[in-house]
């Protein structure tokens, strides 16, 4: 079966959102919910190169996607308001490394707290694709304007 994140990269398939980021090495977009409302924040850092697991990245990748990912994490605590930030690399479902980033919200009562169990309280921001291409902007339009120097 072909790879899903080659696909999106190479832009033949549609997923939620917009571009919030990309360089030559990693590429950060919301997480694709199939057209459904998803829990918003909840981004994706992609290795561009097809590579499984965070020890086959090489020295250039790994700054980059280092980089990105304290980026992307203080963007979400400025635009979104997100209290804490969970980091999560998996890999059991798409063997292309991608790390889920996923805010946590003020309020958010802590049997809810976790990467995967934020969603699950009531009161989580949910949103559509409209929500999603927002939030999005809100991101990408504080990293055009926070240089990571």
């Amino acid at each position: 079966m072909e790879c899903f994140i080659c696909k999106k990269h190479r832009g033949e398939l549609q997923t939620d959102g917009i571009t919030i980021y990309e360089d030559d090495y990693v590429y950060v977009g919301h997480i694709d919910n199939n057209g459904e409302s998803g829990y918003l924040g909840h981004l994706m850092i992609d290795l561009k190169r097809h590579a499984p697991t965070l020890g086959d990245m090489n020295q250039e990748e790994a700054a980059a996607f280092g980089s990105i990912m304290a980026r992307v994490s203080k963007a979400l605590m400025v635009t979104e308001g997100a209290e804490h930030i969970y980091s999560l690399v998996s890999g059991n479902a798409v063997p292309h490394l991608h790390m889920h980033i996923v805010p946590r919200y003020p309020g958010t009562p802590e049997q809810y707290w976790g990467p995967m169990s934020v969603r699950e309280w009531s009161d989580a921001p949910i949103g559509g694709n409209h929500e999603i291409v927002e939030l999005c902007e809100r991101v990408r339009s504080y990293l055009e304007n926070n240089d990571a120097h």
